[in-house]
């Protein structure tokens, strides 16, 4: 089963952490991409930039509209992700309590299972 394990980011809250606290996120994130690769669960993991250098994209009236910035005022945001493949919701969950960010409070983690890839359904 394939699900998306999203980080959500609160930018105060990263804001007031120190550096140190800071680089032991980023290491935590090598340590825990290093046992998805050995486990063989990992698919792709991806870090997403600033919403504030996104473009949302919709047509109206047959026409293309363009605005920068993100798509919602939130003081949280996507911040990045892990697709995994694993046996079922219970071990995406234990994988999410893994990450570094899940520790630290005012961030996020969401788990939900992928319901189709490739036009096939999978839920």
């Amino acid at each position: 089963m394939k699900f998306l394990i999203s980080m959500h980011i609160n930018p105060a809250v990263m804001d007031a952490l120190t550096d140190e606290e800071k680089a032991a996120i980023g290491a935590g994130h090598g340590a825990f991409i290093e046992a998805l690769k050995t486990s063989g669960e990992l698919i792709t993991t991806q870090a997403l930039v600033d919403p504030s250098q996104a473009a949302v994209v919709s047509v109206r009236g047959g026409r293309r509209v363009v605005t920068d910035g993100p798509f919602l005022e939130s003081k949280e945001y996507l911040g990045g992700f892990y697709l995994v493949d694993c046996e079922n919701k219970e071990r995406a969950i234990e994988l999410a309590s893994r990450i570094p960010d899940a520790a630290v409070e005012g961030l996020g983690i969401e788990v939900r299972q992928v319901m189709f890839a490739d036009g096939q359904l999978e839920a």
